[in-house]
């Protein structure tokens, strides 16, 4: 399946997972930039792909809204942007419940939940100057891409493999962290970067799943 070859070979090129915290984001930006461009025009299933793209993208519009409100000092649009990223993980876990049964919709829930915790705590720390907190929410992200990837894994072993997947969503958090940082250090110049590179990395992800998916139920999907 091409488009997780092409996720195989950003993995392998950002040397996941050992490195994945140490990559720049435009390093990380170059290699999604070449498995964008190597994407096939057409995919298996055009509306699968294009659905789940909005939803993950609508996953890190919600996170930065977050931090930029944190770093505002906004309390209002740091609750709404919480909202808002809680019920984009609903969505994604729906999304997935459609294909594999409402308990794995539930369990995709609960690791949404987790990702979204560490990068809520990541955002917290980071605005407060606490390095420990960063530290301990860099660890849990890292904990949860795995627990992420041996879930998917588990319900499609033939199209995503644990290693790929884990890969992916370390280069994700280490995109959070960049985020984050550039943000509460006022450095939007840098931030416009990373939320590039951000935004692309969260099509190979979307890209990734809605082809294992095509390929396991060829017939359910468009």
């Amino acid at each position: 399946m091409k488009s997780l070859v092409i996720a195989c070979a950003i993995a392998l090129g950002l040397g996941m997972p050992m490195v994945a915290f140490s990559v720049t984001p435009a390093a990380q930006h170059a290699a999604y930039a070449t498995a964008q461009t190597a994407a096939p025009a057409v995919p298996a299933a055009p509306k699968l792909h294009a659905d789940l793209r909005a939803l993950w993208h609508g996953h890190v519009v919600n996170t930065r809204a977050y931090a930029m409100a944190v770093k505002a000092g906004d309390t209002a649009a740091a609750a709404k942007a919480e909202r808002d990223t809680v019920a984009n993980a609903q969505q994604i876990a729906d999304a997935v419940a459609g294909f594999y049964g409402a308990d794995a919709g539930k369990g995709m829930m609960k690791l949404l939940g987790g990702h979204w915790a560490g990068v809520k705590a990541l955002t917290d720390a980071a605005h407060a100057g606490n390095q420990a907190g960063i530290d301990k929410a860099m660890q849990d992200l890292s904990a949860n891409a795995g627990e992420i990837a041996k879930f998917l894994h588990g319900a499609n072993p033939n199209n995503w493999p644990e290693a790929t997947v884990d890969g992916l969503l370390l280069a994700h958090a280490a995109h959070h962290k960049a985020q984050v940082t550039q943000i509460m250090a006022g450095n939007m110049t840098a931030e416009a970067q990373t939320w590039k590179a951000m935004q692309e990395h969260m099509n190979t992800i979307a890209d990734a799943l809605a082809g294992g998916i095509a390929a396991q139920f060829p017939n359910k999907v468009k």
